[in-house]
């Protein structure tokens, strides 16, 4: 018998409520940091912005919480994912079937792919913000996440908007083979455009970027900014020394050796990234900032606007 969770956990949730009496405890009221492996109340992790107060590892987050900490509050609205883009074009089956998955990961996550974008502003400057979150199949790169890359650019340009890229990856998904590894011209010329227009491209890496993403548009910047201890590579550490066979440096493709060796312009702290978005975009598009303190620090996610789209 299991008293810890045959009697101390029904004691708790007892004198705490039950939803039946209107309470709604959550099943976990703690997470475990996967870096130095201390027990975090989610309250206190929420209110730190998802970072272990104890180490500062920055723990990975999606779409919301993203916009939530970067917008202004109740300025943005999502843009409407791209309609028509066959979910499985190659009919591909491994272990599982590639539909399986993609239904797997929607029902997961509550989002149709591995891309969500919006348009708000920050510290009153229009901007354009798209996330590319590791929670669905890896943040893999496919028809869609490209379809809806290359919609919220063009919209970027349209509104003449400076874009901002979170992006977290594995690379380019291979159940969709070729057509996967196409979306990374395809987003390299938007990005082109974009540039043309005069319009700032800053791209936030995030834990993990790799593969064909980080070898394309996830490099192409004007401003190349990265969270602490991110890893960030084209391939991953252990096939790169069995292949030189060679030891690799201590904290090789972290963002810190990154920044040592030229590859990013800056690493930032999740505490200190809206602002300095603020400030290198406002510089960017020579526009000064309002003098009024528009926002003192990051919201939880869901001060938004509810989560209302537009077409792009």
């Amino acid at each position: 018998m299991n008293w810890i969770t045959n009697i101390v956990r029904p004691r708790i949730k007892g004198l705490m409520g039950s939803k039946d009496r209107g309470g709604d405890t959550p099943e976990n009221l703690w997470k475990k940091c996967p870096s130095c492996g201390e027990m975090v109340f989610h309250r206190d992790l929420v209110a730190n912005l998802n970072v272990c107060p104890s180490c500062g590892h920055h723990m990975r987050i999606g779409p919301a919480e993203r916009f939530a900490y970067t917008f202004d509050p109740g300025s943005f609205t999502e843009l409407t994912p791209p309609a028509n883009v066959p979910a499985d074009p190659l009919r591909f089956k491994g272990d599982k079937k590639y539909s399986d998955e993609i239904k797997a990961a929607r029902s997961k996550t509550g989002r149709p792919e591995a891309f969500t974008a919006a348009r708000g502003t920050l510290d009153g400057l229009p901007v354009m913000i798209g996330v590319q979150p590791f929670d669905f199949l890896g943040g893999s790169l496919g028809l869609g996440v490209g379809e809806a890359l290359v919609e919220s650019l063009q919209a970027a340009i349209k509104d003449k908007r400076p874009y901002i890229l979170f992006v977290a990856s594995g690379g380019a998904r291979m159940q969709e083979g070729i057509l996967s590894l196409m979306q990374m011209p395809r987003v390299t010329v938007c990005v082109d455009m974009l540039k043309e227009a005069g319009l700032p491209y800053v791209v936030v890496l995030t834990d993990p970027t790799f593969g064909g993403v980080s070898a394309s548009y996830a490099m192409l910047g004007d401003i190349q900014i990265a969270e602490p201890g991110a890893q960030i590579g084209f391939t991953g550490a252990r096939v790169i020394a069995q292949t030189i066979r060679e030891k690799l440096p201590e904290g090789f493709q972290r963002a810190e050796y990154l920044l040592e060796h030229g590859m990013l312009d800056m690493v930032t702290h999740r505490k200190e990234l809206r602002s300095t978005l603020s400030r290198v975009l406002h510089i960017l598009m020579k526009q000064a900032k309002p003098r009024s303190k528009v926002l003192s620090m990051p919201r939880r996610p869901g001060n938004g606007n509810g989560g209302a789209a537009v077409t792009p």
